[in-house]
Parts: C-alpha cells; structure tokens; sequence
C-alpha cells in the first residue's frame, strides 16, 4: 500500500461471540486482514496458522484449533502470511481477486452482526475500494476527498475491472 493510499478509510469490523472478540476484520482493494489477539503468555512460535487458498485454521500448536473456517472467497495462499505483533495475530490474505468486494471474511460466520458487511457498510467499502483503485490507476491525482453520488459501482467490474488481478 501507497503512502497516497493510507489516505482512504479502511473500517474494521469486529466479531463477537458471547461478548468476547474473537477477531476483527477489514479489506481494501487487494487484501484481507483478519486481528485476533493472541493467548496470554503464548510465543508466536507456539501459533499453529494455516493459509489455504479456501480456509484459514488456526490456534495454538498440539491443540484444536481456535478457528477453522472457509474463506468467503478464495486467496493467494503463497502470499498470504501471519504476524505477531503486540499480542496481536495479524492475518494478510491477498484476495485471489483484486477488487472484490467480501461481505465477510469467513464464510462460517457470515451473516452474523460484526462478522458480516450490513447493507451500508458494503456500500462505503466498495466507495472506499472504488477511490482506492482510482487513486493506484491514476497516481498524479488526489482520490482521497472524492464522493460518490448514490450508490458506488463494484471495483471489480466497473469499466473492465481493475487493471491487474
């Protein structure tokens, strides 16, 4: 991502079970990126986190896994990767294509509040990947204040897609 890109207002959602997070989620026109904070006490080289180009499996190694579930869609797993940082895994899924819009990051959880983009959350993401792929097509212009009137095209279709996948 582009200094030029940090301009546009990438949302996280967060998903909740019982009143605990298990994890936050946000995309932009090439990734997604899935937060979950780490166990108390747990060294990154004791998270077992496994990227398949359809499913994520993770948890603690020699232990089931805290989540296991199909993507919404599909990713570059070799470009895909996980960190720790500050107690915090961090996922980076490189979506396998650019531009598409997810409504949700697992399918298992989809259409769960905070798991799932509501109507207008959907709109302001695709406004905000719309700007983002205008702004990485055309570097010499600034997207970052630029408004939609009424609803926004898909990123991924609009005037013959982004221009690489």
């Amino acid at each position: 991502t582009t200094p030029r890109m940090e301009k546009f207002k990438i949302t996280r959602q967060k998903f909740t079970h019982e009143g605990r997070t298990i994890y936050e989620w946000d995309q932009d026109l090439e990734e997604v990126n899935i937060y979950v904070q780490g166990p108390p006490g747990v060294p990154a080289k004791m998270i077992s986190c496994l990227i398949t180009p359809s499913k994520l499996t993770l948890g603690i190694k020699g232990n089931p896994p805290f989540i296991e579930e199909n993507f919404i869609s599909t990713v570059k797993a070799k470009e895909s990767f996980w960190t720790v940082e500050d107690g915090v895994i961090h996922i980076t899924l490189q979506k396998a294509l650019k531009g598409e819009v997810w409504a949700a990051a697992l399918q298992g959880h989809a259409g769960m509040t905070g798991a799932s983009l509501d109507p207008m959350a959907m709109e302001e993401t695709k406004k905000q990947m719309m700007l983002q792929r205008f702004q990485e097509e055309s570097p010499g212009f600034d997207f970052s204040g630029a408004q939609f009137n009424g609803s926004a095209p898909d990123p991924r279709s609009f005037l013959g897609g982004p221009t690489t996948s």
